[in-house]
């Protein structure tokens, strides 16, 4: 069966731009262990628009699309398992995304050494939606993160950026309302996991 096969028509063809939030993300100007390796912004884009995913999964809202890709770089999986061998080595912090957001309680491990990513599962919000939050885009799409993982399935999006969200655009926010039963899945994966730095 062809990758493309089972994307929805009204995706095909479409064109991907990387958005500056998520450039500054996925590539910092200081380079970091837990972000995309060995490959430029510019670069990533064009993959991006080059090669078809191999799946295209349904994000939190209609807005939000989900485009699964093998992972092409030696980029290492964004989340670790918490065991009582690595619970020492987590930290914590009040953080923000950006200047124009409010800092948040965070957690991340220190000293560990992820696997490999077998996929980098890309965040893609539509233009419309982007413009709502105050970022034009001339491409259909625009990349907003990116899921570093094992699986070619999504990882539960932490409480935190559901709350965030919730809160609306004006707190760095989709408008989107809490789903209770996705936050509760999100917080039995999130209390057993954490991303690490590095």
């Amino acid at each position: 069966m062809s990758p493309l096969s089972s994307l929805p028509l009204a995706l095909l063809p479409m064109s991907i731009f990387l958005t500056d939030f998520a450039r500054t993300r996925l590539f910092p100007r200081e380079p970091r262990r837990n972000t995309i390796q060995d490959i430029t912004p510019e670069a990533f884009e064009r993959h991006l628009n080059a090669m078809p995913p191999l799946r295209v999964l349904d994000g939190y809202a209609p807005f939000c699309k989900l485009h699964v890709h093998r992972n092409w770089t030696s980029t290492r999986c964004l989340t670790v398992p918490i065991t009582e061998h690595n619970r020492h080595l987590l930290c914590s912090g009040y953080e923000a995304r950006s200047a124009d957001e409010l800092p948040v309680l965070v957690r991340w491990f220190e000293g560990v050494e992820p696997p490999v990513a077998e996929y980098l599962i890309v965040i893609l919000y539509s233009r419309e939606q982007l413009a709502k939050e105050g970022t034009s885009i001339a491409a259909d799409w625009g990349v907003v993160g990116c899921m570093y993982t094992t699986e070619p399935e999504e990882m539960p999006m932490t409480p935190i950026t559901m709350m965030r969200n919730a809160l609306g655009v004006a707190e760095g926010g989709s408008g989107v309302a809490v789903d209770r039963a996705a936050y509760q899945r999100s917080v039995a994966f999130w209390d057993s996991h954490a991303n690490w730095r590095g």
